[in-house]
């Protein structure tokens, strides 16, 4: 429990200083965030390597995965329209957290989220926190658990809606995870794809 508890602890430190609005103006925020969530994967490997067997690259587990984060993208296009007639604040929220792609190549940001950043964070947040939290109390209580320290970790940001999409996503992740630990791979799929299409492919404007 310990090494869960000190990743954790790191992972905090981590998304705070790459989301806090006194240090993220001074770090490039893609490469603070390849290099954190690849530190996070390779110590989630170093401290329970199991988590790669529970990935399988079957032509089912890739069409489940391109349909999750279909689904998802769907769900977060009619969130942020519900959200821009409750809130003011919605858009301009949602407009900053695009606005940390300006003055970067897509093609870049496209690899790193397909290739590292998304595929790290699912092997961290799920393959090993909610694994490891799962093992040590139950799957329900790993899930929420996870589903909570991954939220409150954007916190930092002082960004409602990014904190809100945290919560969504990592729900979404975390609950499929809680039922269909089998289908790790199309999660992890899911979360890539849709990293990929959100910030590059089809920006929700």
């Amino acid at each position: 429990m310990r090494k869960v508890t000190f990743t954790i602890i790191l992972a905090a430190l981590l998304w705070t200083v790459m989301f806090s609005p006194w240090t993220a103006p001074h770090l490039n925020f893609w490469w603070t965030m390849t290099g954190s969530a690849c530190i996070l994967s390779l110590l989630a490997t170093c401290f329970a390597p199991g988590w790669w067997k529970r990935v399988r690259l079957t032509p089912a587990n890739i069409l489940l995965g391109i349909a999750i984060a279909a689904v998802l993208w769907g769900v977060f296009w009619l969130g942020d329209k519900l959200s821009q007639l409750i809130f003011d604040f919605a858009r301009p929220q949602v407009d900053t957290i695009y606005g940390m792609k300006d003055g970067e190549s897509p093609w870049l940001l496209t690899a790193l989220l397909l290739l590292l950043i998304g595929p790290a964070e699912e092997i961290f947040w799920r393959g090993y926190v909610q694994q490891s939290l799962s093992d040590r109390w139950n799957r329900n209580t790993g899930f929420v658990v996870t589903t909570l320290i991954y939220t409150v970790v954007h916190a930092g940001s002082f960004n409602f809606m990014l904190v809100m999409a945290a919560m969504v996503a990592g729900a979404a992740w975390g609950l499929l995870y809680r039922f269909y630990p089998e289908r790790f791979s199309a999660i992890i799929i899911s979360h890539a794809l849709w990293d990929a299409a959100v910030f590059i492919w089809f920006p929700i404007m």
